[in-house]
């Protein structure tokens, strides 16, 4: 894939929307509840299915599930495995070796006291 194909790629608020609903363990109906008395749950479900939101109802969502506007606008899964996956791949992780070795301390301690 190119760079112009991944620009063509347009991202899906709405399915993020559902992305962050789920990875909060938010159910339709509960957001539905927090937007209001218009709301209910099959309104979520097609609210979910759009490709564009408007601004407004992106800031109650926001609020609502407790995450920027930005957020909803701008995650795209797909660059976001590619990160995962680099970072996996090339053994990014956090190995900390600790080379603390007490008996060393002690026969120091201890030359320390006899030459005293």
């Amino acid at each position: 894939m190119t760079n112009t194909d991944a620009m063509d790629k347009k991202i899906h608020p709405g399915r993020n929307v559902k992305r962050f609903r789920e990875m909060l363990g938010i159910k339709q109906d509960a957001l539905a509840f927090e937007l209001g008395d218009d709301w209910n749950q099959k309104k979520i479900f097609i609210l979910e299915t759009k490709e564009t939101i408007d601004a407004p109802l992106l800031q109650q969502i926001s609020a609502a599930l407790k995450i920027p506007a930005e957020a909803f606008q701008n995650f795209d899964e797909e660059q976001a495995i590619n990160i995962i996956a680099s970072t996996f791949n090339d053994s990014a992780t956090g190995v900390i070796v600790n080379n603390y070795n007490p008996v060393e301390k002690i026969i120091q301690l201890h030359e320390e006291k006899i030459r005293k």
